[in-house]
C-alpha cells in the first residue's frame, strides 16, 4: 500500500511540475511561515533524502525504497491541506520546489515515471 501511494503522490508531483515547467528549486531563506504540512514535507525530505542516497550507494534498495516509503503520509496531508499554486510568489516557488525535491528524491532510487497504473 505505501508504495501505491508514494507512487500516486510522486505522480501528482511531476504532473504539476511538469504543467508549471519547474526544474530546480533555489535555496533561498522562506519570506514566510510554513503552514504545518509543508513543513512536515521538508523534514520528511530532509530526513528520507541521505537516507535513500546512501541505501543506493550500499546496493540495498530495499532499504531505499523503506526510506521513500516515510514520504507517504507527507505527502498526502501536504496535498490534503497546502496550495501548491499559491497567488504569493514565494510560497509557489517553495511549494514546487519540496515536490521536486520529493520527484527527484525519488529518481535517485527509481524512474517511477516508468511505472503504469
Amino acid at each position: 500500500d505505501n508504495g501505491r501511494n508514494l507512487l500516486a503522490g510522486y505522480k501528482r508531483a511531476a504532473n504539476i511540475l511538469k504543467k508549471e515547467a519547474f526544474e530546480q528549486a533555489e535555496n533561498k531563506p522562506l519570506s514566510y511561515t510554513p503552514e504545518p504540512a509543508e513543513e512536515a514535507l521538508r523534514t520528511a525530505l530532509d530526513s528520507a533524502e541521505p537516507r535513500a542516497k546512501a541505501a543506493v550507494a550500499a546496493e540495498d534498495f530495499e532499504g531505499a525504497m523503506a526510506a521513500l516509503a516515510t514520504l507517504r503520509a507527507p505527502i498526502d496531508a501536504f496535498f490534503e491541506s497546502v496550495t501548491v499554486n499559491d497567488a504569493d510568489p514565494d510560497k509557489r516557488a517553495h511549494r514546487l520546489g519540496l515536490l521536486a525535491r520529493m520527484r527527484d528524491a525519488v529518481h535517485g532510487v527509481a524512474d517511477f515515471s516508468k511505472i503504469e497504473g
